[in-house]
């Protein structure tokens, strides 16, 4: 008997980023596609959220184990760079699970047109602008270390792209 199609989703969808634990691949925005074909073969389509990720491996990994123990015997994990992946594809409680976590969430992209200019970032503690990029890279490169003027807390902020 083959395992449901919709439990391959669900098993690759709970699979946690590896830098960022608290997210899920699936709130991160990676997890493109879960296809079961006729004789359970599984096919999951993920996409780095830039060229070169050092977590790729590692998520490929992380995918075919979960989906596996799920009950699929064959797991096909393939990485497509087109549509590249935009902070956009983050789910809103993907980024409000940052704020949890303490990493300020990027902000959604406006309309089309000139770009705003942001002077500060706010705090995912305290909610304050007051804040000063220390360093464009933080803790990942996909993320850069900021500190909150107002409870002196550093944080990552997750880079618009």
């Amino acid at each position: 008997m083959l395992a449901p199609p919709d439990g391959a989703w669900a098993a690759a969808a709970a699979v946690p980023d590896p830098e960022l634990r608290v997210i899920s691949i699936a709130e991160l925005g990676i997890l493109r596609d879960v296809a079961v074909d006729a004789d359970g073969a599984v096919t999951v389509t993920i996409t780095p959220t830039y060229t070169g990720c050092p977590a790729m491996d590692a998520i490929r990994a992380d995918v075919r184990r979960a989906v596996r123990a799920a009950g699929y015997g064959r797991v096909a994990v393939v990485t497509v760079l087109d549509p590249a992946w935009s902070t956009e594809d983050i789910t809103a409680a993907g980024r409000a699970k940052l704020a949890a976590a303490g990493v300020a969430p990027p902000t959604a992209r406006g309309p089309a047109g000139p770009v705003p200019v942001r002077l500060s970032v706010r705090c995912p503690r305290c909610g304050t602008m007051d804040t000063e990029e220390l360093s464009r890279f933080g803790s990942t490169a996909c993320k850069a270390l900021y500190r909150c003027r107002a409870c002196a807390e550093p944080f990552d902020h997750f880079k618009p792209l």
